[in-house]
C-alpha cells in the first residue's frame, strides 16, 4: 500500500512554515495519542504517520529531499563534490511525546531515543559525474567532514582511566515518571539528559561528547548505469553518536552533466547527425563513435529525409544491475548546400529543371492540397 502525502497526513499546505507544521502536528497527535487511546490500534497507527510525517517535513534538508524525490528519498538505494548535513539524531516517538505534553508538566525536550543512546546524523554528499563515467561505473574517492568516536576515550566520553557511572536519579534507564491526577507522563531524565549515565571527569579531547569532528576518506562504487538523481545510501557512514550511540547513514546524491553530442531518456540515448543533401539523396553512410568506445558505420538509405530516426539496438546506456543495453537513436538532419561554386549553382538548375513532382512527393503534394483548401486549384 501506497504511503500517503506529509502535508496531506498533518493537512497543511506544500508552502507551510514550520509554525503552521507544528500547529497541525500537534493538534492531530493531540486527539490520537496512543497514551490517550490505551489499546486503540488504529490510534497508534495515525499518530505514527503524524510523527513521521512531521519529523521529515520539519528537517530543512529532509523536507527538500521529500519535495524533490518523494518517499523515494528515504527508502534504502543508490548519488565536483558537495556535502552537507542530513539531520541528525533520533528523536522519535517519545521525544514528540514530550514536545506536545511535557509542558503540561513543566518540562522540556531532549533528543534522545529510548536506549539513552542518541544516533549520530544522517550526512549528505553532493556527487557529479559525466556521462561517460556513469556508462563505465567508477570508484570515486570522497573527503567527507564528519564525526567520529573519540580516540582517547573510545567514545565513553569519560576521562582516560575512569567510566561513566549508572545516573542515581533514573536508575540508568534515561527516563522518569512523574504523575499528575488521572495521567503517568515519562520523560527524558532531567539529570542525566536521557543517557542513563553521568561523567564526573569528562574527557578533554572530546569534552564529554564520546565523538570528534574529522574529515574521512570514503571509497564509493558507483554502478554502470546509474541515472541522474540516484540516491546511494551507505550504513553507519555518517556522524558517531553521542558517548556510544550508533552511527547515522551516509547518503550520496548523483547527478549527471549534460552531454555535448548525447541526450539520455533512461537507458536509450538520443543525437542529431547533420548529413549532407547529396548523401541523404543518394544514399551512403557515416560512421559515429558510441559511448563503449567504438566506432559504429551507419546506412543511410537513397532518399532519406530530413528528422529520420535510424535505430542502433544495444548501442544505449546499461541498465542499472541487470544485463540489459538501451538503443541509440540518430536522428538525420538533411544539411542544405551553402557558399556554391557557378559550376554547383548550375548543376543544381539543370537538376532543378528535369525534376518532377515524383523527386520531391512531399512538397508537391502539400501545395496541391493547399491550393485545394483555399480555392486556387484552378491557377
Amino acid at each position: 500500500m501506497a504511503k500517503a502525502d506529509y502535508y496531506e497526513t498533518l493537512g497543511v499546505d506544500r508552502k507551510a512554515d514550520e509554525a503552521a507544521l507544528k500547529s497541525a502536528f500537534r493538534k492531530k497527535a493531540m486527539g490520537c495519542h496512543p497514551d490517550r487511546h490505551p489499546g486503540d490500534a488504529d490510534a497508534e497507527r495515525k499518530f505514527k504517520e503524524l510523527n513521521e510525517a512531521y519529523q521529515i517535513l520539519s528537517d530543512p534538508q529532509k523536507r527538500a529531499a521529500y519535495d524533490r524525490f518523494g518517499h523515494g528519498a528515504f527508502e534504502n538505494g543508490g548519488g565536483g563534490g558537495g556535502f552537507s548535513g542530513f539531520g541528525g539524531g533520533a528523536g522519535g516517538f517519545s521525544d514528540i511525546f514530550e514536545d506536545i505534553f511535557g509542558e503540561m508538566m513543566g518540562g522540556g525536550r531532549a533528543r534522545r531515543n529510548p536506549s539513552g543512546r542518541e544516533r549520530g546524523g544522517d550526512l549528505r554528499y553532493n556527487m557529479e559525474i559525466s556521462l561517460e563515467e556513469a556508462y563505465q561505473g567508477k570508484t570515486a574517492q570522497i573527503r567527507v567532514p564528519t564525526t567520529i568516536a573519540c580516540e582517547t576515550c573510545s567514545g565513553s566520553g569519560a576521562k582516560a582511566g575512569t567510566n561513566p557511572t549508572s545516573c542515581a536519579m533514573c536508575g540508568g534507564s534515561g527516563r522518569v515518571r512523574q504523575a499528575s491526577g488521572f495521567f503517568s507522563v515519562e520523560r527524558t531524565c532531567p539529570s542525566c539528559n536521557g543517557l542513563g549515565q553521568t561523567i564526573k571527569d569528562p574527557c578533554p579531547k572530546c569534552s564529554g561528547q564520546g565523538r570528534t569532528r574529522q574529515e574521512r576518506s570514503l571509497s564509493v562504487n558507483i554502478p554502470s548505469g546509474i541515472e541522474d538523481g540516484t540516491r546511494i545510501r551507505i550504513a553507519n557512514e555518517g556522524e558517531a553518536g553521542l558517548r556510544g550511540g550508533p552511527n547515522g547513514d551516509l547518503y550520496i546524491f548523483l547527478s549527471v552533466k549534460p552531454h555535448d553530442i548525447f541526450q539520455r531518456d533512461g537507458a536509450d540515448l538520443y543525437c542529431k547527425v547533420p548529413v549532407a543533401m547529396a548523401t541523404a539523396a543518394l544514399g551512403g553512410a557515416f560512421e559515429v563513435s558510441t559511448l563503449d568506445g567504438m566506432k559504429t558505420r551507419v546506412k543511410v538509405d537513397a532518399g532519406t529525409q530530413n528528422g529520420r530516426q535510424l535505430r542502433l539496438k544495444g548501442k544505449g546506456m546499461p541498465v542499472m544491475r541487470q544485463h540489459q543495453m538501451g538503443d541509440l537513436y540518430i536522428q538525420v538532419e538533411v544539411e542544405t548546400p551553402q557558399n556554391l561554386t557557378r559550376r554547383q549553382r548550375e548543376l543544381l538548375e539543370e537538376f532543378d529543371s528535369l525534376s518532377s513532382k515524383e523527386n520531391s512527393p512531399e512538397s508537391s503534394g502539400f501545395f496541391h492540397r493547399f491550393k485545394d483548401f483555399f480555392g486556387l486549384a484552378g491557377d
